[in-house]
């Protein structure tokens, strides 16, 4: 739809142009006699422009605000320089030239210096952000553990994660190069979060954005997470331990899935009956073993008969484990 609007503007625009250039010979005389030309004229020019505005397709509000302000600065520093005593005794001719070189040169180094850091002007100018000031919207960084993992997904449509997503394109291009990978299990475990990144667009209520902008002098995916968190005051929500680490280093607050996980464990009591699905024999001839939602192993008594059925069983004993916890249970004959 955006881009059926921008072909119709720019059309408006070319033909505004062209009659721009067809009305400047009634206006100057000496024109009347190269209507045609004048019309070309008027044409190329309003072609050239929108040839420009497709160029700059890629160039965002953040970049412009950075380049109005670098010039800005830049022509208030060469303003200050060319009026200070330095200038008052010379040439004129020669402090013409001095003048136009230093508001050239100053204009330039402010730019590029201010478009090197386009990713930290919010601190310079609040207003350019990726969410106006005016509107509270809670920000969650995301990064390409998170979305491999897929649990996200569930946890947003859950509804317990709301605001609004940030995925950032370098996270985007990390994630296509895992999908692109020749290992077999990085492909599929890239394959795997480009279907999650689809599954929460058709989420609803979850506002997600991609930021254009690249983070500049950081090589490091890391790294870039957790300035992008920090220059935004937002979350950053991952699987990698030594991410949510660094973020915690860096005074960023981060949402761990696996810790979520964690926290969501049942805490499971002895006397307790409990549904599983008996996925393979345990160390005993007749044990049964299988998995709770979170992980935990628990290891059915009775159970080997009845190997890849669900059964319900009364828990007997439970023991921590590095790993989490795991379960003893006694197979419960119900018929």
């Amino acid at each position: 739809m955006l881009n059926k609007t921008l072909f119709s503007i720019r059309l408006v625009f070319i033909a505004l142009c062209t009659t721009g250039g067809w009305l400047v010979c009634y206006a100057v005389s000496d024109w009347d006699d190269h209507r045609a030309l004048a019309i070309l004229v008027g044409f190329m020019i309003g072609a050239l422009v929108v040839l420009v505005d497709i160029l700059l397709k890629g160039f965002s509000l953040r970049g412009l605000s950075a380049i109005s302000f670098g010039l800005a600065v830049g022509a208030l520093i060469a303003f200050l320089l060319s009026t200070s005593p330095l200038f008052d005794r010379a040439d004129e001719q020669n402090i013409y030239i001095a003048r136009l070189v230093l508001f050239l040169v100053c204009t330039y180094l402010c730019t590029v210096i201010a478009l090197r850091g386009k990713d930290e002007f919010n601190l310079v100018i609040p207003y350019v952000r990726f969410v106006p000031h005016e509107v509270d919207v809670p920000l969650v960084v995301v990064d390409t553990s998170a979305l491999i993992d897929g649990r996200i997904s569930w946890v947003c449509e859950a509804g317990f994660l709301t605001g609004a997503l940030v995925i950032p394109r370098f996270v985007l291009a990390d994630l296509n190069a895992v999908a692109d990978a020749t290992d077999p299990q990085k492909k599929a475990r890239g394959r795997r979060g480009l279907e999650v990144l689809n599954e929460l667009r058709r989420i609803k209520h979850i506002d997600i954005r991609i930021p254009e902008s690249e983070v500049s002098k950081r090589e490091d995916v890391d790294a870039k997470l957790v300035f992008l968190a920090q220059s935004m005051k937002a979350k950053l929500i991952t699987t990698d331990f030594n991410l949510a680490k660094m973020a915690e280093f860096h005074g960023v607050s981060c949402l761990d899935l696996n810790q979520l996980a964690k926290s969501l464990r049942p805490e499971l009591m002895m006397g307790e009956l409990l549904t599983i699905e008996l996925a393979k024999s345990g160390k005993e001839p007749s044990q049964g073993v299988g998995y709770l939602a979170d992980g935990s192993m628990v290891v059915v008594e009775g159970g080997y008969e009845y190997i890849g059925q669900r059964v319900q069983a009364e828990v007997t004993s439970v023991l921590p484990t590095v790993g989490g916890k795991m379960v003893f249970a006694r197979f419960m004959n119900l018929t």
